[in-house]
């Protein structure tokens, strides 16, 4: 099974079509335009631009999960991200990434990848755990995505090679990156 395996569906409500990706790197990563964690669309950007061609791409899948921090339509949520981050990597329709209404695409990462806990020696780190122990003690319970802007890696041959929590900047996966490129 890869990723390859799961039908999302674009902005405009088509499928999306894996065979422009099959050989590629991969990131996808659940994101929400009202986050605390929004900022990190720039980095994803850098990123994107900096080895696009290498043959690594992103795909962002918004979600209101998160205390309804991406409220908007996928239009919405389109402009805003294209406006106020420069976003030119793909952003898929919105979707629901955990519990029972998670698409199955991202049952499949988690169960791929689990949840090894947030970076305690980092401040970001350490303020997410208390923050989701003592505000949402059912989302930093088990392996599931505890929140916007978790990020996991498709190796060229469509299977998850590391998965980054929210706390992790986007440009702190250079090094993961290259050497998958």
């Amino acid at each position: 099974m890869s990723i390859y395996d799961f039908q999302v569906k674009t902005m405009t409500g088509e499928w999306l079509d894996w065979s422009a990706y099959h050989g590629k790197i991969v990131l996808m990563v659940n994101t929400a335009s009202q986050c605390g964690y929004t900022s990190q669309f720039a980095g994803l950007q850098q990123l994107y631009e900096k080895h696009r061609e290498q043959g690594f791409e992103i795909l962002a899948f918004p979600c209101n999960q998160f205390n309804d921090k991406e409220p908007g339509s996928d239009a919405e949520v389109k402009a805003y991200c294209e406006q106020s981050f420069g976003v030119t990597f793909p952003l898929l329709s919105k979707v629901d990434v955990r519990g029972k209404t998670a698409h199955p695409l991202f049952h499949y990462l988690v169960r791929e990848a689990p949840f090894r806990g947030f970076d305690m020696l980092t401040p970001n780190g350490k303020w997410l755990d208390q923050f989701l122990r003592e505000k949402h003690p059912e989302l930093h319970a088990g392996d599931g995505i505890k929140w916007n802007f978790s990020k996991f890696l498709i190796d060229r041959g469509g299977q998850v090679s590391a998965r980054f929590e929210p706390t992790v900047q986007p440009m702190e996966l250079e090094a993961a990156i290259q050497a998958l490129l």
